[in-house]
């Protein structure tokens, strides 16, 4: 079995405005921020990047259902022992 690699991350109550700001921003829909959109805290532009990305993939104009998105992102995450 594959091992998560080790990323380090800044918790929130450490993080300076900047980074404040993008949890602020990607923890709005769900309240809590996200592991896998932790790993950019040394980075913040590129967390909302991705948290942009993933919302134009899973809910924007496309020719794939929304569950089609989600069965291949599941497939994905199954042949790469992760689980997210």
């Amino acid at each position: 079995m594959r091992k998560m690699s080790w990323i380090k991350i800044i918790e929130e109550e450490e993080a300076d405005d900047a980074l404040k700001r993008a949890y602020e921003t990607v923890g709005v829909a769900r309240g809590e921020v996200a592991n896998i959109l932790k790993v950019h805290s040394l980075r913040p532009q590129v967390m909302t990047a991705h948290l942009a990305l993933y919302r134009e993939l899973m809910f924007g104009r496309s020719e794939l259902t929304r569950a089609e998105r989600e069965m291949i992102a599941v497939s994905v995450s199954a042949v790469n022992h992760c689980h997210y």
